[in-house]
């Protein structure tokens, strides 16, 4: 296709196609348009309208602007498929979101388009504008008048089924907790989201921790067995975490200052995995250690396997996968790599090959990396794909 030109002329404008030249005027559907013979009147002039184009795509909302919140629009945003066309989030002011969101310590600044205020309740990236709420209700959201029709509950909050389904009381078709629910059924992209049916409303993405152990969980199982297994995450400081030392009732060791300390956790991401691979229930179990560092974690599988094989033929077989049916979610690297080189890694769980050991052919130490942070939230997203392909 040959170059088009669009200049803001009532004249008309160019245009090369197949080094075929055209004059194209503008008519009479353009007259109340402010640029006549532009772009829109190009598209016009066919019939078709800008938000015909976007009439394809996943329309979403965010409840809850936090770190997960902010991820999800940044991979939302730089998606073709997918529009961001509604944030929630009661407890900052847009000008504070505009900020936010466009600094970031950890994923840099946003760069892809100018974030600007239009009024208090509208956030323009670029010419795109975002609707924004400030309720702290969520049955109050009218995430519907806003056209979101997937809302991604990421507060924290309002994390299992009868709280997140009041967003379906403002509009929302369908509702994904960024985190593990009691009683939403999870779904792990790459190990179980083709057991997702239509008729679900409300959905949980596990957590970013299950999101890393599960692929690799599915591959060692599927290839060799897991008789029984133990997990640690040495896992970045999050939200929850405190700068200095401060009052932490239900976890007292949480409570300690997380930039000076490793402090051991408690974690249900082990157990999680037997919610998405029913063969591994009660077989997986695991714990965590908060560690001084922003973002990038890693998880210590070792497993004791039914059939026997030796650790090249383990990388073999995650190899293959991550080339394979787990492309795009599973990694694979052999390089000498620390925590800081998988920051901004869209990956699930990169395996590690040099940094495992196996005892024997029945027991073995794997080591997994992940972006706790940009991963996850490119699995977010990639559920409501699937989500929004199966209705």
């Amino acid at each position: 296709m040959g170059n088009s030109s669009l200049p803001d002329s009532a004249s008309g404008f160019s245009l090369s196609l197949y080094n075929y030249h055209y004059l194209l005027l503008p008519h009479a559907p353009c007259s109340n348009l402010t640029k006549v013979g532009s772009a829109d009147c190009f598209l016009c002039f066919f019939g078709v309208s800008r938000s015909s184009l976007d009439a394809g795509k996943i329309k979403i909302g965010i409840n809850g602007f936090g770190r997960i919140g902010r991820l999800v629009a940044r991979v939302a945003l730089q998606s073709e498929d997918v529009e961001l066309v509604a944030v929630n989030d009661p407890f900052i002011t847009t000008d504070y979101m505009t900020y936010m969101f466009k600094y970031d310590t950890v994923h840099g600044h946003w760069k892809h388009s100018d974030i600007t205020l239009k009024d208090s309740k509208t956030l323009l990236f670029g010419d795109k504008p975002v609707t924004v709420f400030g309720i702290r209700n969520p049955e109050e959201i009218p995430w519907g008048e806003a056209g979101a029709e997937y809302v991604v509950e990421s507060t924290g909050v309002f994390t299992d089924k009868d709280k997140a389904a009041a967003h379906l009381k403002g509009g929302a078709k369908k509702v994904v907790i960024s985190a593990p629910s009691k009683d939403a059924p999870m779904f792990v992209v790459g190990v179980n989201e083709d057991k997702y049916t239509s008729d679900v409303n409300i959905v949980s993405n596990a957590s970013c921790t299950t999101n890393c152990l599960a692929p690799l969980a599915k591959v060692i199982h599927d290839n060799f067995g897991i008789v029984e297994g133990l997990m640690t995450t040495v896992h970045a400081i999050t939200a929850t975490q405190k700068t200095v030392d401060g009052p932490s009732a239900k976890d007292w060791r949480g409570g300690r200052a997380a930039s000076f300390n490793i402090i051991p956790s408690s974690t249900g991401a082990a157990k999680a995995v037997g919610k998405v691979l029913p063969d591994l229930n009660g077989k997986l179990t695991g714990m965590s250690f908060r560690v001084p560092t922003v973002d990038v974690s890693v998880v210590d599988l070792t497993v004791r396997i039914e059939k026997g094989a030796s650790y090249e033929d383990i990388k073999k077989a995650i190899k293959a996968a991550s080339e394979g049916p787990l492309k795009g979610i599973m990694g694979y690297a052999e390089e000498d790599l620390v925590s800081t080189d998988f920051l901004g890694d869209s990956r699930s769980s990169i395996f590690d090959a040099k940094a495992g050991i196996a005892l024997n052919d029945h027991f073995v130490k794997l080591v997994s990396w992940y972006d706790n942070e940009w991963g996850y939230s490119n699995r977010v997203v990639d559920l409501i794909r699937h989500m929004f392909k199966t209705q």
